[in-house]
């Protein structure tokens, strides 16, 4: 799966202020430019999770980049006080947290929720390919629960008020930059 072609507004203000920055695609593109120095080290996982489970390396990367900035954001994996861990964040709440923070184990899982969300016959958006993997990546973050019936609205709850749309800008940055 692609997100070349999601529209997207990148960054809200209160994500892009973390690195001092203004609100906007251009934002996230160079959050994802910091990160991507760290996320080197996870390539080849990335890879392999990616054609096993058919989700583009990019997306992968750019939830590595937003949850836990390429791991530099983790304190002994952990991340969210204690609530998440590893690499993409699997929130301990919800889920039983597998292999090392920077494991193919970890990483696999993460996507395969990831992937529960495209296929989930409660994403409103599944028959639009393009808006179903949007809703999906919010879903991650934020579940369908309180997520908005109106597309553009699908942000709304997620952290930053715009997780869907961060992710989808590194994303497209990493896929241009051969992650």
């Amino acid at each position: 799966m692609s997100v070349r072609n999601i529209s997207t507004t990148g960054a809200s203000a209160a994500t892009a202020r973390q690195d001092r920055l203004p609100a906007g695609v251009a934002s996230s593109e160079a959050m994802a430019e910091r990160d991507g120095r760290y996320i080197q080290a996870y390539k080849e996982i990335i890879h392999e999770v990616g054609r096993e489970l058919n989700i583009g390396p990019s997306l992968i990367a750019a939830i590595i980049s937003r949850e836990s900035r390429g791991g530099t954001a983790l304190k002994e994996g952990w991340g969210d006080n204690g609530n998440a861990f590893g690499l993409m964040q699997i929130d301990k709440r919800w889920h039983t947290p597998r292999g090392a923070w920077n494991s193919k184990e970890h990483v696999g899982q993460a996507t395969n929720i990831l992937c529960d969300f495209i296929r989930s016959s409660d994403n409103p958006f599944r028959h639009h390919p393009d808006q179903g993997l949007k809703a999906a990546i919010a879903a991650y973050n934020a579940g369908f629960k309180r997520m908005s019936k109106n597309y553009n609205e699908i942000d709304n709850h997620t952290t930053g008020q715009d997780y869907s749309n961060d992710v989808v800008a590194r994303a497209q940055y990493f896929e241009r930059n051969g992650l």
